[in-house]
């Protein structure tokens, strides 16, 4: 199944799930104007062509006293295989860090989103754990001060 496969009907129930991923079968079919089987067999073909890779659900950071986001530009010393692995390989060991990207057109090497405590965990995850690593040559700290908009659906374009 490719995008260009998508129909009008797969679109709808994609935008539906990527903001109501408990919707009932039942309910979903009902929206999307489908008898409730086909809609669990579309639903299956989406799963099972990769278009949605999970369910999850979205926790609220503060009553896990997750109060400080940080985004994290990490420059390495230098950029071979083995290093730029080494450092990925290390940073999917941190539940702190949310996102990690390796970017170009940057003076960083990688963004990294980071939720922790307060600045007290950020020194101890910064100190203890990321810089840790030989091979960063820097690091710079970007402090969110408000979070205007936040795990957004996927613009699934077209139909």
């Amino acid at each position: 199944m490719t995008m260009s496969s998508l129909d009008k009907t797969d679109i709808a129930i994609l935008r539906l799930l990527q903001t109501q991923g408990r919707i009932a079968n039942q309910d979903l079919a009902a929206a999307v104007g489908l008898s409730p089987s086909p809609c669990s067999r579309r639903v299956k073909a989406l799963e099972e062509g990769g278009y949605i890779q999970s369910y999850a659900a979205i926790l609220a950071p503060a009553h896990f006293d997750l109060n400080l986001t940080v985004h994290i530009q990490v420059r390495m010393e230098r950029h071979t295989q083995e290093i730029l692995a080494g450092f990925e390989h290390q940073v999917l060991e941190y539940p702190e860090v949310l996102e990690c990207s390796l970017l170009t057109g940057s003076e960083s090497d990688y963004l990294l989103k980071v939720m922790v405590k307060d600045m007290d965990a950020y020194r101890t995850f910064l100190l203890d754990k990321l810089t840790s690593n030989a091979h960063i040559a820097g690091v710079h700290s970007s402090f969110v001060l408000k979070q205007v908009k936040s795990h957004s659906p996927l613009p699934i374009p077209g139909q």
